[in-house]
């Protein structure tokens, strides 16, 4: 089976998992579900909270805007997939996989991604503590070491995608990894914290000088919400 089935299958999975009878904000990367439809879920801060490093126009078009066409889109490509299994037509089922997986995807990578977040007169840019520093500097050295790298990273990312923190879930290591469009992080790996490397999130401020973008945003990364990701 190609790894493009395998990461629908268990992001299918995690929604199945995800999406009690009444409203939450919890599972997987925080993604928030209402008897079984996804919903844009609020952000714990307001739009220009995070100016200068992130404007308000950006929070509020990438919030309302982009988060919300996947959520939208999830939704009706869910209900598509519903009719396809009970006419047990597999051709469209498999056609509509990689949608699924795209704006599923979209929309569990920006549900953690506002988390990952904070102003920071709440604590963003405040460095991790506890476990997820030790593992930090057994891993990387140190806090700055590791910033140095996971900017390289997402520099290194050809076109759109994300840069992520993951734990791996059968060692408990930690390492950093890129994902293409809107993967989200499933499977052997656990998310702790992501950045997201699409042009929208940063375009209108930093325009083609996204490398600006991938150092600012350090200054509002939320370690507390990273640390408790951490097992």
């Amino acid at each position: 089976m190609s790894s493009s089935l395998l990461r629908s299958s268990a992001l299918r999975s995690a929604l199945r998992a995800t999406a009690p009878a009444t409203c939450t904000r919890a599972g997987l990367a925080g993604a928030t579900f209402v008897r079984g439809k996804a919903t844009l879920p609020d952000l714990p801060y307001d739009y220009g909270a995070l100016e200068p490093n992130i404007s308000g126009r950006i929070m509020e078009l990438h919030h309302k805007k982009h988060h919300q066409t996947y959520v939208t889109s999830l939704n009706n490509f869910s209900e598509q997939m519903a009719e396809a299994k009970h006419k047990d037509d597999v051709k469209s089922q498999i056609a509509l996989q990689p949608m699924i997986n795209f704006h599923g995807g979209g929309h569990i990578n920006h549900s953690l991604f506002w988390e990952n977040l904070a102003p920071t007169s709440s604590g963003g840019g405040e460095p991790p503590t506890g476990a997820l520093a030790s593992a930090i500097n057994d891993s990387y050295g140190s806090l700055e070491s590791l910033k140095e790298k996971f900017n390289a990273a997402l520099a290194g990312i050809q076109g759109s995608g994300w840069a992520w923190l993951v734990q791996d879930t059968q060692t408990g290591s930690i390492s950093i990894k890129t994902y293409a469009n809107q993967d989200p992080v499933v499977g052997q790996f656990r998310p702790i914290l992501g950045i997201d490397a699409w042009e929208h999130a940063y375009y209108l401020d930093y325009e083609n000088r996204k490398a600006e973008y991938f150092k600012a945003v350090w200054n509002v990364v939320n370690w507390k919400a990273a640390e408790a990701r951490l097992k």
